[in-house]
């Protein structure tokens, strides 16, 4: 289970159905369901009796502070409605020029890296994804080395949360060994790095980014939100916004390494759409082939594989039985692999998400994003950020997979390459799409 959680719970999903009573650790017990009604009802039909679970709110809590991850109730409905207002369409229209030039002073690394041969594009591409929500988070600002040592610390932790998650018998352990004390540290460090920008922030002028938006928010007694709680949410954007878009985009170009005729269609597309212009977030609704692609690389591989609730109270969904205080985690991984809903599920069908197979689909089987009201508050954002960086990494080069490597995915908080994807990088030369088209028909 500590190995490889996905292949534990998809084993047992065969063996006892869609959804069985399993202890995390051998000592907490969960539900674990892929059944669209009992999801539906624990996300959202009756979500106000579903709280985040303590794997959340105790073990991320304690790292992350209080922040839309890690809470729950009245206290959250309140921070969710402040921070919506970072990502409607006029913020993310206002952002789209800041992630451009993230993007283009990352590329100028991304280049160099891959003109000295083959490159692990997982850390490359999260280098690139973090330094976006970065910089949309605290605009120019933000130095590279504060970039890396944020990023760093936020995939030692989440690692170590992992473990205490699914390791929990350890736990007495890193209390006196002294682990727990270590990553306490790094992350006060990052605290630190980070809480220094805010404060002097307070005292320059209004910028456009994400961490304007949370300091310009009021609550109904006209107060705003202190400087803690504006660390606490910027870190957890941080955290939820940076290494889903990295993961997405790194098995996406995996997955089109091997179709040639899948990857020049979506060429084409971002040709046809954009020209020679950079992409702006009113270009993202355009863009039908590239969203069907990327729904179904969100499909294979979901950046989060599970969602867990706590049942506050008991509660029943047809036959089920569910006493308070139950775990239920939602098996997102596996209901995006269910046979009975997804017609050869292991394969990349670049049409399933045609708008008229969408129209087929059973809800709540499709959850890339999570469901209900705690649905990701980025998603828009995070849709923005795959397209840009695909409508150039795609057009200025080819690209092909490294032979002799295993590809394997690796769920911790995130779906992640087990051992990274290498690829090899050349300048795109403009071919003959046609006869490419044609050849792989």
């Amino acid at each position: 289970m500590a190995r490889n959680p996905v292949q534990v719970l998809s084993k047992y999903g065969e063996l006892f159905g869609d959804t069985f009573r399993f202890y995390i650790g051998g000592l907490k017990e969960a539900i674990v369901t892929t059944n669209p009604a009992v999801i539906q009802h624990v996300l959202k039909t009756n979500a106000e009796n579903y709280q985040k679970s303590e794997i959340q709110v105790k073990r991320m809590g304690h790292f992350l502070g209080k922040g839309l991850l890690t809470t729950d109730g009245e206290a959250w409905r309140t921070q969710r409605r402040l921070i919506q207002k970072g990502f409607d369409r006029k913020q993310l229209e206002a952002l789209s020029s800041i992630m451009q030039d993230s993007l283009a002073e990352s590329l100028q690394n991304f280049d160099r890296q891959v003109g000295n041969g083959p490159v692990d594009i997982y850390p490359c591409l999260m280098k690139m994804t973090f330094a976006m929500v970065a910089r949309s988070l605290f605009g120019a600002r933000l130095k590279d080395e504060d970039i890396d040592l944020v990023s760093h610390t936020i995939c030692t932790v989440q690692e170590f949360i992992v473990r205490q998650t699914l390791q929990p018998y350890l736990n007495p352990w890193f209390a006196v060994s002294g682990e727990l004390r270590k990553h306490e540290d790094m992350r006060a460090r990052a605290d630190n790095i980070l809480l220094e920008y805010i404060r002097q922030r307070r005292h320059k002028p209004a910028g456009h980014d994400l961490l304007q938006t949370l300091m310009d928010a009021r609550y109904s007694d006209g107060e705003g939100m202190s400087d803690e709680l504006v660390l606490s949410e910027s870190m957890q954007l941080l955290v939820a916004g940076h290494e889903t878009s990295s993961n997405a985009l790194s098995w996406l170009l995996y997955l089109l390494s091997s179709r040639p005729d899948c990857l020049e269609r979506v060429r084409q597309e971002f040709d046809a759409v954009l020209g020679d212009t950079p992409l702006n977030y009113g270009d993202v609704p355009r863009f039908e082939f590239v969203t069907q692609v990327i729904q179904e690389a969100l499909r294979l591989y979901p950046p989060f594989w599970m969602i867990d609730r706590m049942a506050v109270a008991d509660d029943r969904v047809g036959d089920l039985a569910i006493p308070r205080g139950s775990t239920v985690i939602v098996f997102v991984y596996g209901a995006h692999h269910a046979s009975r809903y997804w017609d050869d599920p292991e394969r990349f069908d670049s049409e399933r998400f045609t708008k008229a197979h969408e129209k087929q689909q059973t809800p709540f089987t499709y959850l890339p994003f999570g469901g209900g009201p705690r649905g990701c508050i980025g998603g828009n954002y995070a849709m923005l950020q795959i397209l840009m960086i695909l409508s150039i990494l795609l057009r200025k080069y080819d690209f092909q997979l490294s032979p002799g490597q295993t590809i394997e995915a690796q769920p911790m908080v995130i779906l992640r390459p087990k051992h990274g994807i290498r690829m090899t990088f050349m300048p795109a030369i403009a071919p003959d799409r046609h006869a490419i088209l044609q050849e792989s028909k």
